[in-house]
Formats: C-alpha cells, structure tokens, sequence
C-alpha cells in the first residue's frame, strides 16, 4: 500500500533573489531560504508594483496585510485593505493601523482597482461568487495574488477563467493565518522564524511573476519557499484540511477517547490520551525529531502496541485519503462547499465543541504543570499511520516532496495542532476557515467510523509486519529531514 514515486526534478530561477538546491527522494527541489536579512531585495523583486491590495480581512487577509506592511516600511510600496462595504472587519483593520485617511483602508473594487498586486483573501465562497466584479475592476496588467487554489477549481466547474493580460501567481502559507502573523512577530528576536510557504505562477505577461512571488513570500515571514502548481495546491490544500489537518484528527480523537473510555478510563485519563497525546507529545516529538522517533522512543512493549495500530489503521486511512482526493480532483468536494454555503444562509452551522469529549479538556489543560505526559503508543500508531497515509497518497498522485511534507506533517504539527493543544481539537474544528469547517464535518465522522469499525477490532490482532517495514523504509523520512534543516530554531508561541 506504500507508495516511493514523486517528483524527480522541481525547479525555478530568480533574478534577484539566490535560492538553493535541495535534495529530496528521488531528485532535488529549488527552494528559497527566507529571512529578514532579504527584506532590502523586495522593491527590486516587486518590479512594478507601486501598490499592494489585500482583498479581505479574515485571519489570512489580517496576518498578511500586516506582514507586508512590515516588511515593507521604508520602501515607496504602499499596501492597503480592502473591504466590502458594510463590512464588520472595518474597526479591526482601523486598529491595526489601515484607515481610510491616510488611503490604506477603502472599498474593495476601489482598492482592486488602484493597486499593481491584488491579493485576495476573502471567503472561498464570497470569491467564487463576486469574482467577476473585482476581475472587471482590475488596472490594466495589474498582478492576481491567491493564497488558495479554490478559485481555480470553482472556474474549471463552471467553464470561466482568469482575465488575459494579467499575471495570476499564488503564495499560500502553510499555517493558519495567526500562525503566520505571531512566528512572523517572533521573527523579529530569531530571523527566519515563520511559516513555510508554496508558490505558483498560474500567467506571467510580463516575465517577473516569479520575483514578484517569491517577494510575497519572503515579505510574510517565510523561512522557506518551494515551488508548485495552482492545481497542485489546490488540491493538496483541500485534501489535508479534510484528512491529517483538521478532518482526520477530529474523527481521531472523538473515536480514540471512546475507545479508552469503553476500555475503562475516566474522562479524563480518556482525554489524556486521545486529543491531549495528539496535539502534544506526539506533534512535539514529530516536530523535534521526525516521524520515526515517535516510534523509536517508546519501550518494546509500546512498539509491540504501536506496529499493531499502525498496520489497523494505515489501510482504512489510505483509503479515506484516496476517496477525498479523487472527490476534490473531480469537482465533487467543491460542489458541496458551494452548496452548503447556499444553505447555511438560512441554516447557520451549529458548534461540535458542545459535545461531552470537550468538556474534559478544561481540567486536563489546568491540570498540564503536574507532569509531562507520555506518547500513548496505541494512539501514536493510529496519528501516524494517518499521516503516513497522506503522504504516500500524495506521492503517488506526483505532488512535489516539499508540498507533501509541508501539507501532510509541517503544518500539522508547527502551526495547527500547537493551536489545537492550547484551545483543543473542537474549537479548532468550530473557528477555522468555512471550507475547512464544511469539509471536517463531512470527513471527520467517516474517518471516525473508519477507526472505530475497522481499525480498532483489527488491531486486537497481530497485524502486517510489512506495513511497518514500509514505514521504517518510507522516504518521507528523509524528504523531512532534508525540510527540517530550514526551520527556524523556534516553536510558535500560543496563548490560551
């Protein structure tokens, strides 16, 4: 079931910014390695840029507005929200320092119209359903900036496109949007701190969309930045949002506390080692140290537990992952986010955190300065086996080994589940993006039932030892570890 085939060869130039060659299985990758140090670089990269537009004020649209700014200062490039009239993000952004005086704050199509760059942040479905207006809005050669690959996929669904004559380039963080404000913030005491981003050039008129993208991506903070495809993204970016992301590790850790509370643990003890293992020693330990390590550093006996749920789980997952995949390749996935938002106009979604799991995390969060907690190996075998499933799912449709370990691992365990351990899994669920949300609630109940119907009864056997020999063997050890000599020495500081 495990899978070795990727990309062989990833590879882009700049004329102004010097990248590197990074070996990853099978070939190399080009990367830029970030850091404040490149911030004098950016006029010269945003050649022709006099004005930057951000379209939206969600998390994204807040952290990158205020990136840019910052590293900006100084330069004559001028960056300015824009906002949809009405809109209740107005004061914030005024708090922030965009106000309408000083002609960093307006109207949305104002701001898409006076701006070189227009980066748009708002809603996947407010884009897909006002698009057209800001693209009829757009100065003459003005650059489109996305973060997300949704937009493509909703204009292949519905026979559109791009305008002509306008550059179309994508600069999309591998973390949510606090994440990528608060390391771009610490940043500023350890340089380079951030969160990784990918690239795309989608149309380049003009022959500078690279330079103008890597810019952008340089300018958010980004320790490090690889190539890929709008599609790539896209589909990628969907399809871990609904499996090791968020969607997975709900229906993960709603199943694996049942599982230890039918076996007899209090809720609390259940919690422990369900949400809190997931979101705390084990992200720790993956972050620090690798995927393998989780193993590695348990005793024999929870190896012995670990292999069991790992070969349980790894086909179930697999599985899952592969079905997301082919729905969101296909359009299927983007036609039920687009339906849902027609209905929650009328039917507003309801929260999950309300459910009796949750009302354990309270007192395991008070109760943290006590003791460190151990790796529960039943439920590092369940988490790895998922993410392993990702992995080689991705590897197996030729997505870029830095887009895979970014998607699959990186952004688990340095942006997502750190938030979800301050807070826990179901706020994350409750408060995250509306495509993230719609898509967890469509997945997360099947991979529940995947664990609970499937994995679980098989793991009370003996399992494959050839699953975990692929495991041990797998390339995305070493794609890892070849990403992880470009992290920054720092973890991102989250307050409850």
């Amino acid at each position: 079931m495990t899978s070795t085939t990727s990309t062989t060869t990833n590879t882009f130039t700049s004329t102004v910014f010097p990248t590197e060659t990074m070996d990853v299985p099978g070939g190399t990758e080009t990367i830029l390695r970030g850091g404040r140090h490149l911030f004098p670089l950016l006029p010269a990269a945003f050649r022709g840029i006099r004005r930057i537009g951000v379209i939206g004020w969600g998390p994204q649209g807040r952290a990158q507005a205020l990136n840019l700014r910052d590293s900006l200062a100084g330069s004559d490039i001028r960056v300015a929200v824009g906002l949809r009239p009405g809109s209740s993000s107005a004061a914030d952004a005024r708090a922030h320092g965009f106000t309408e005086e000083d002609g960093t704050l307006g109207d949305w199509l104002a701001v898409t119209a006076d701006s070189d760059l227009v980066i748009l942040l708002i809603a996947d479905a407010a884009l897909a359903a006002h698009h057209q207006e800001v693209f009829a809005a757009l100065a003459p050669g003005a650059t489109i900036g996305l973060s997300h690959g949704f937009l493509l996929g909703h204009l292949r669904e519905t026979g559109g496109d791009f305008p002509a004559g306008h550059g179309v380039i994508a600069v999309c963080p591998k973390g949510m949007g606090d994440s990528v404000r608060r390391l771009y913030v610490q940043g500023a005491e350890i340089n380079g701190a951030g969160i990784n981003s990918s690239f795309a050039v989608h149309a380049d008129p003009d022959g500078h969309a690279t330079d103008r993208a890597l810019a952008w991506s340089v300018a958010l903070g980004s320790p490090y930045t690889f190539r890929t495809t709008l599609r790539g993204e896209f589909l990628s970016d969907i399809v871990g949002e609904r499996g090791i992301l968020l969607g997975a590790v709900h229906g993960m850790v709603e199943s694996l506390y049942q599982h230890f509370r039918i076996a007899g643990d209090d809720e609390i003890t259940a919690y422990e080692r369900s949400c809190e293992n997931v979101t705390g020693p084990i992200a720790r330990t993956i972050s620090r140290s690798g995927l393998r390590a989780v193993r590695e550093e348990l005793t024999a006996d929870g190896r012995e537990i670990f292999d069991r749920a790992y070969a349980a789980a790894y086909s179930p997952a697999r599985d899952l992952v592969a079905e997301i995949y082919d729905e969101v390749e296909d359009g299927t996935e983007l036609r039920s986010v687009i339906l849902a938002e027609q209905r929650l106009g009328a039917r507003p979604m309801t929260v999950v955190g309300a459910s009796p799991m949750w009302a354990a995390g309270g007192a395991v969060r008070a109760r943290r300065c006590e003791r460190e907690l151990p790796v529960d190996p039943f439920t590092a075998g369940i988490f790895i086996a998922t993410m392993t499933a990702q992995v080689d799912e991705f590897a197996d449709r030729g997505h870029p080994w830095s887009e895979i370990v970014n998607e699959s691992v990186i952004e688990a365990v340095d942006s997502l589940l750190p938030y979800m351990h301050a807070r826990d899994v179901a706020y994350m669920v409750d408060n995250c993006s509306r495509t993230a949300r719609l898509g967890t609630r469509r997945w997360g109940p099947r991979f529940q039932a995947a664990y609970e119907q499937i994995a679980y009864p098989a793991a009370a056997g003996a399992g494959d030892p050839s699953l975990i020999k692929a495991f041990l063997a797998n390339p995305v050890h070493e794609a890892l570890a070849a990403a992880a000599e470009m992290r920054p020495s720092v973890d991102i500081s989250v307050t409850s």
